[in-house]
């Protein structure tokens, strides 16, 4: 049999030490946090010695740049998780461990379930995360009178590379994957929704992905692993784009516009591939009835994808203001 899917690894788990006391509660996706940050703090050294962030009357010092990334991580975090329990989270009645955060806000940043079983924030929003940490440097840059758009400019230039990390955790997790497909790179992962094989077209779909199943029970069908295109475009792919840019920009908060809009696009298609979440489904749709796990038209609109028109509006909207800021300052001076 020629088998044109992958499995996802089974040696992988969520838990770093699974199974080990206490150190079973260590994930990889919180680990996969503090490198990003790391990664965001390294590549801001890098721009402090080129003097990207220094301006005539005052040069930027490493301790600025290690305030200025603490307090975005703050807001970030609030952000993301204020935003995922509030936009993404949907209350389920006939569900024990669903809880409304409208009307009980106070267990957003709970890490317990109802049973009192410990399990972390689970559930984090990156366009939460970009208006948390955006506010967050705005808030410092105000605060310690520094120009925000130069800062911001530094900080998108860092961003995507620690993105990666990200969406690496989310790919050991096993969580976020994508649509099914019959492409020879799509993957199994064990907690996804299984099909029944009564069906007919999840047998011809197995089928072609050189599955060798029976005509009953349950089957789990490839998807695209769509945490690590993300990883590769929405990262590395724009990370490299801003990198080259960075010295070449016409105009302060031209890197911060061309990280929004880069992400904006690039997710926006990206989000035709992953799966939305069942409890959601599509917020605009031409077919009401359409399955979320399959791509049946391009005018089926998930949340992600209209949080992801709203960031290109408002990476428009950054080059614009930026641009007659610019342009104001040049004619007085």
């Amino acid at each position: 049999m020629n088998f044109l899917y992958i499995n996802y690894p089974s040696w992988i788990h969520p838990e770093i030490f699974p199974g080990v006391p206490v150190l079973g509660l260590v994930r990889w996706y919180g680990l996969m946090y503090i490198f990003a940050f790391g990664t965001a703090f390294f590549i801001l050294k890098k721009l402090l010695k080129e003097g990207a962030l220094d301006t005539p009357e005052q040069k930027a010092t490493e301790d600025d740049i290690f305030s200025f990334i603490a307090t975005g991580i703050v807001f970030l975090l609030i952000g993301a998780r204020v935003f995922s329990t509030l936009v993404y989270n949907q209350y389920d009645p006939t569900n024990p461990n669903s809880v409304n955060y409208w009307t009980h806000p106070w267990l957003i940043f709970w890490p317990f379930d109802r049973t009192g079983r410990f399990t972390g924030l689970a559930g984090m929003s990156y366009h939460g995360g970009y208006i948390g940490g955006l506010l967050g440097m705005i808030f410092w840059c105000v605060r310690h009178k520094r120009p925000c758009m130069k800062w911001i400019d530094a900080m998108v230039t860092a961003i995507p590379l620690g993105y990666v990390f990200g969406r690496l955790g989310n790919f050991l997790n096993g969580e976020l994957y994508g649509r099914i497909t019959t492409m020879p790179w799509g993957m199994v992962f064990p907690g996804a929704e299984r099909f029944s094989l009564s069906i007919r077209w999840v047998r011809e779909f197995a089928e072609k992905c050189g599955m060798n199943v029976m005509n009953t029970g349950l089957v789990n069908l490839p998807r695209h692993p769509s945490q690590l295109y993300e990883a590769f475009f929405e990262g590395l792919v724009l990370f490299t784009l801003i990198w080259l840019l960075h010295k070449k920009k016409p105009f302060d908060g031209f890197s911060a516009g061309l990280y929004t809009i880069g992400y904006g696009f690039v997710r926006f298609f990206i989000e035709y591939f992953r799966e939305p979440d069942a409890d959601i489904g599509y917020r605009i749709a031409a077919d009401t009835n359409a399955p979320i796990y399959l791509n049946t038209s391009l005018l089926n609109i998930s949340t992600g994808q209209i949080l992801c028109f709203l960031m290109i509006l408002t990476g428009i909207g950054m080059w614009t203001g930026s641009w007659i800021v610019s342009r104001r300052k040049k004619m007085s001076a």
